[in-house]
């Protein structure tokens, strides 16, 4: 039951023309902004959907203006960061002939995304009900903060999403304040669950012809990441707090000082504990009654962490992480962002990608450096085939065949991939 969309010649490719993505046919009407929904998107954009990036007249996505820092021709890198691989078109949604266009937009689409304030889109007659009356296998994601009820008015942000949802309430040193992620954590995770829903939606739709309303919201998705935080509480009703880089179930689990810059040590099970004693020059301590097992380990974490973090630092943080990585105990350095793409690039790990200009007219002349698709897929691989569009790029290419009146529908050619 799976939707297949007119191809013109020429346009269907995969990697250097060869080869079909896993969701080739698969076409989003995109009318998400920000990071949730674009980067929920992208990813399914990177496997073969044909995503178009529905935007405001003038303005576009918020993140376009939020900047610094910019690329090479001023865009924004928080925009680059999440829309590679869609097409942009201009819409004004306050206007009849703008509505007109994306319900004619949303007849030729499997699935729409959107992330406005809850209600929106049902003021403007785009809301799931109403769409799906005369689209019935639409696969309709809505995205919010706090959900569509009771939360409905507050507003979706991160950091707000993060503060009253626990996270930053065990996140930081015991004696400091509550500290938030370094990165909207909150929002990649819930982009992450609606590209899951999503997906599932679509399985039942290809089962059984009917679409549905995937609903995903910001603090939901946070309570669900919790995992063995929230569990402590709902399972024996323990409130987590802050103990810094420590873990409250295992030691250590945990960043050091080191003669030159700190180390993280992850030693999840009492072998590794005694290879790191051994490693550090004092194989005794896994003979110690204070640390010889784990739950010995975090009753006495403060002395474990004082006997290690005088032996740790004799000798560099890569020195230690290549001697307790030889020993087969998890150890490395903390890295800055740029070590860490040098660190992936020598596993031989995805890091940075660049999709040419010339290939599709994106911004600037030359090619826009991206972050590699984290998914790696053997038959039908991510791809880099458009970089994040200019505002409104391919607006007249997508209008001209968005008359509602057109005898043939599901006509809109696909991008060319």
């Amino acid at each position: 039951m799976s939707t297949q969309h007119t191809v013109p010649d020429g346009w269907a490719g995969g990697r250097d023309g060869a080869g079909r993505g896993a969701l080739e046919g698969l076409r989003i009407a995109d009318f998400s902004r920000v990071l949730a929904g674009p980067y929920a998107t992208m990813l399914l954009a990177d496997l073969g959907a044909d995503v178009i990036k529905v935007e405001r007249p003038g303005i576009g996505d918020d993140t376009r203006a939020w900047h610094p820092p910019a690329s090479h021709d001023g865009t924004s890198t928080y925009f680059l960061s999440v829309n590679r691989n869609k097409r942009s078109v201009v819409l004004d949604l306050a206007s009849g002939n703008g509505l007109e266009q994306a319900r004619a937009l949303v007849a030729e689409c499997d699935v729409v995304v959107e992330n406005f304030r809850p209600g929106t889109m049902e003021r403007l007659g785009l809301g799931p009900e109403e769409l799906r009356a005369c689209h019935p296998g639409l696969v309709y994601c809505s995205i919010s903060g706090f959900g569509s009820g009771a939360g409905a008015a507050i507003p979706g942000y991160d950091l707000l999403v993060q503060a009253v949802g626990g996270l930053m309430s065990v996140t930081g040193t015991a004696d400091g304040e509550p500290v938030k992620a370094g990165v909207a954590l909150v929002d990649v995770i819930t982009g992450l669950h609606a590209s899951l829903g999503i997906l599932a939606a679509l399985r039942h739709r290809d089962a059984t012809g009917r679409g549905q309303l995937v609903e995903v919201n910001l603090l939901g998705s946070l309570l669900s990441a919790m995992v063995n935080q929230a569990s402590a509480y709902a399972v024996a009703g323990v409130v987590p707090e802050r103990i810094g880089n420590a873990h409250p179930s295992i030691a250590p689990y945990e960043t050091f000082p080191t003669a030159d810059r700190p180390i993280a040590l992850a030693v999840g099970n009492d072998k590794q504990f005694a290879a790191l004693a051994a490693v550090v020059g004092e194989p005794g301590l896994a003979a110690d009654d204070r640390f010889r097992a784990n739950t010995d380990r975090v009753a006495h974490r403060t002395e474990l962490r004082e006997n290690l973090a005088r032996l740790l630092r004799a000798e560099g943080a890569d020195h230690w992480s290549t001697a307790l990585l030889a020993a087969g105990v998890p150890a490395g350095p903390v890295n800055a962002l740029d070590e860490a793409f040098a660190f992936a690039h020598r596993l031989g790990l995805p890091g940075i990608v660049e999709i040419p200009a010339a290939t599709a007219g994106g911004p600037g002349s030359g090619p826009v450096r991206q972050v590699a698709h984290p998914i790696t897929l053997s038959a039908t691989p991510a791809r880099y085939l458009l970089p994040p569009p200019r505002l409104g790029q391919h607006t007249e290419e997508i209008a001209s065949l968005l008359n509602p009146s057109l005898a043939h529908p599901r006509m809109i050619p696909r991008s060319p991939r």
